[in-house]
């Protein structure tokens, strides 16, 4: 498992937006989610007809760039990995209720088990830079 060091799990705590890359026949794509990182696993929502989803059902490797850009003062966090889904269960009902009180777009437009998955990212690389 990818260990993190106190300065970037607090820094993946404190953000909630990054952007993704997914590809399927040598065609990446990229786009930005909202996240959820906690215990070394990053965690976002997306929807079944979306272009991520359908990708990393054919491609399960994923990067993913949270950064905030400053002059002289860039900090980021890259990671490359795997991921799995999550559309129903224990763990879909306790990522939902996160996201819920996290985040006010699931609040306006809710949703249920097996009607919009969870994407669990499983890191295997990671580069970091700007956070001492």
């Amino acid at each position: 498992m990818m260990k993190f060091t106190i300065k970037e799990s607090e820094f993946l705590k404190e953000n909630e937006g990054c952007r993704i890359a997914t590809c399927v026949s040598d065609v990446p794509h990229i786009a930005p989610v909202t996240y959820y990182f906690e215990d070394g696993f990053f965690y976002f929502a997306t929807d079944y007809n979306t272009k991520k989803y359908a990708n990393l059902k054919k491609n399960n490797k994923i990067a993913i760039s949270v950064d905030i850009y400053l002059p002289s003062q860039h900090k980021a966090v890259v990671v490359q990995g795997s991921t799995t889904f999550i559309e129903k269960g224990p763990q879909f009902k306790q990522l939902y209720e996160i996201f819920f009180k996290k985040f006010a777009w699931v609040r306006e437009d809710p949703w249920k088990e097996e009607e919009a998955p969870f994407v669990k990212i499983t890191p295997k690389t990671k580069t970091s830079w700007g956070l001492g």
